[in-house]
């Protein structure tokens, strides 16, 4: 571990912010909100009163980006009072922490605030090191061989009060004045110092002496094969399973890197990934075991298993769907309700494998006992943030795709959806870019090898297609039919309706798989109802395009799939209206411009988030006894009314 102090702080909270972000951007140490970090001073209040404050990361804040105001300042002497009492239930323990805070906003302060108030020095830095997990969690650990008496050793404990007693306890009998850090078994490094700086250095030194250690035991993997290329409607029809297991849609993303492919190529994948997790932090992101191979039935029946054997009354069974898949075809499959979740368990287990190899060469790797994980997955201060966060939007665990999406209506589709939830794969000319629930390609619509790889594309990324819709679309310009270019013609036909044929084509086996069923709006006219003059092309193959539409309803319904479309007009915040176009049409019906914006019953000008809303809404539950529809949205038309 290189040690990467570089800035000078005078106050104590300042230098405690920074070597927090220092520890949280090394992923070997820290993980998606992981760790706690503190620092001890002493503020004046109002009262003019010298108070010692405990100043600990709070709840929801992440090391890697923490500020100041990330931190729970707290009175230091009630905290120590605290562990003088036998013991502190969980919700009391909060309650009680809530109530010692010296501001009534911040953050609630983490689980391990007695922890940290424990131990005697200013400074104190707790870490889940990846180096460190592995020498605890072995048949044999290695921490005294490693360590010597530089650390106190604690056993694992339940994190919060009784792991605050524990190292009350044994941390003054063994501590000496070489002592500059705890070892948490199966839970981590902590280490402390006169200021954030010294605790800091004092982690590198530990972390450095672990991973030296291991590098000099670094497993032998053997090269493994390319993973092979899945059909991904094999991928799509696993998702659904997956879905059902869980009672809701899930997001299903596949990894296949090196390291993986050597992983899932053991032969003793089953056994070792079935041992358990590195830390039992995890099992809330990766359940207590992976799924190997994909048998999602026997997994989840196992699953309801385990609980029966430890539940205790009164506790909800959470889903029993996995959210890790090993298999050697597919490589390593990743499971969240949000693609966000699903990237959280694929970063903690490509960490976790590399722990489980690294122990496993060291003389054999060993988790927790099921008992322990299954307290940690139903802990109740656990239980609390998920209710905390509430209902999921309504399109959570789905998957649209989008062509046009770069702009227009089409991003306004994309947008309107991924907040609801959706994730979404957006195609398009022009590059867009991507995100964690966005995944942004470069395609010609047009180019059916393109589309095809495309849809494959995300459907590795998010594991399926529930929702499509068809934005892409061109508009030529106002031509009499007299002057009808023959290139034109084909080309706009290309566009707006041919290429939609082929996404419907390409998309079916994805959208007949969807858990809640296939969605598919079309992006078609008022043009289709109601054509004007000079736009005979775009009208044309609006129509056409809507005619599909129809049969994809009559053919489609038996799969659960519905079909609807949407007739915009007017849509003026659309690349299809340049100010020359625009222009045309107003001095074609005599109106200046803004006029001619508004030219509808109700007067309204109508714009790209507008028709996105709507078409959301009809992906929704709203529309669930629709299909075949035509919706318009171009506030009232005379010649279409």
């Amino acid at each position: 571990m290189e040690n990467r102090w570089a800035e000078t702080h005078t106050d104590p909270l300042d230098a405690c912010a920074y070597g927090s972000r220092l520890l949280g951007r090394e992923p070997d140490l820290v993980l998606h909100g992981g760790g706690n970090t503190s620092v001890k001073a002493v503020v004046t209040d109002l009262t003019g009163r010298r108070v010692d404050v405990l100043h600990v990361k709070g709840s929801g804040w992440d090391l890697a980006d923490i500020e100041r105001a990330g931190f729970a300042p707290l009175r230091l002497e009630r905290l120590r009072e605290l562990l003088t009492v036998p013991s502190l239930p969980d919700d009391r323990m909060m309650n009680e922490l809530r109530c010692a805070l010296l501001d009534a906003g911040a953050p609630d302060p983490s689980v391990e605030t007695l922890l940290h108030a424990v131990l005697p020095h200013p400074a104190v830095l707790h870490t889940h090191a990846d180096a460190v997990i592995t020498l605890t969690n072995l048949r044999e650990p290695l921490v005294e061989e490693v360590f010597g008496d530089r650390v106190v050793v604690v056993p694992y404990v339940m994190p919060g009060f009784a792991l605050a007693k524990e190292c009350a306890e044994l941390f003054p009998r063994h501590a000496g004045e070489r002592t500059i850090g705890v070892v948490l078994m199966n839970h981590g490094l902590v280490t402390f110092g006169e200021d954030t700086e010294e605790a800091y250095a004092r982690h590198v030194e530990l972390v450095s002496a672990a991973e030296a250690h291991l590098a000099r035991h670094r497993p032998t993997r053997a090269p493994a094969a390319p993973l092979p290329r899945v059909d991904p409607r094999d991928l799509a029809a696993l998702r659904r399973r997956i879905s059902e297991a869980a009672g809701h849609p899930v997001i299903v993303t596949r990894h296949t890197d090196p390291a993986i492919a050597a992983f899932v190529a053991r032969p003793d994948l089953a056994d070792l990934a079935g041992r358990g997790p590195a830390t039992p932090d995890h099992v809330i992101r990766t359940k207590r075991v992976p799924l190997v191979g994909r048998d999602v039935e026997g997994y989840a029946a196992e699953y309801r298993r385990y609980f029966e054997r430890h539940a205790r009354p009164g506790l909800t069974m959470l889903d029993p769907a996995p959210r890790v898949v090993l298999d050697p075809e597919l490589g390593m499959l990743t499971i969240g309700r949000r693609a966000r979740d699903a990237d959280i368990a694929r970063d903690i287990y490509a960490h976790t494998i590399d722990i489980l190899e690294r122990a496993e060469e060291l003389g054999g790797y060993r988790a927790l006992p099921p008992r322990d994980l299954f307290e940690m997955e139903y802990w109740e201060l656990e239980q609390a943030k998920l209710r905390l966060a509430g209902p999921p939007a309504e399109f959570t665990g789905e998957v649209a795709l989008v062509t046009g999406a770069a702009s227009g209506i089409g991003r306004a589709c994309a947008d309107a959806l991924r907040a609801r939830g959706a994730s979404v794969i957006g195609l398009d000319l022009t590059p867009t870019g991507s995100r964690t629930d966005y995944l942004g390609l470069r395609v010609d619509v047009t180019d059916t090898a393109a589309v095809r790889a495309a849809v494959e594309r995300g459907v590795e990324r998010f594991g399926g297609v529930d929702v499509l819709v068809a934005s892409a679309g061109v508009f030529p310009g106002n031509t009499p039919i007299a002057e009808l270019d023959p290139d034109t013609w084909r080309r706009t036909m290309a566009v707006n309706a041919d290429s939609t044929a082929v996404l419907f084509r390409t998309a079916h086996p994805f959208l007949e798989l969807a858990p809640r069923g296939g969605r598919v709006v079309v992006i078609a006219s008022k043009n289709v109802p109601a054509p004007g003059p000079g736009a005979a092309a775009y009208s044309a193959s609006k129509a056409a395009v809507t005619q599909l539409t129809r049969v994809a309803a009559l053919e489609w319904a038996a799969d659960g799939i519905r079909v609807n479309a949407v007739h915009p007009d007017a849509v003026f915040d659309t690349g299809l209206w340049t100010e020359e176009v625009l222009a045309q049409r107003a001095a074609h019906y005599g109106l200046d411009v803004e006029a001619y914006k508004r030219r509808n019953l109700l007067g309204a000008e109508i714009t790209s988030a507008a028709v996105g809303r709507v078409v959301a809404e009809m992906c929704s539950d709203t529309f669930a006894c629709t299909t075949g529809a035509q919706v318009p949205v171009d506030g009232g038309n005379e010649r279409v009314v």
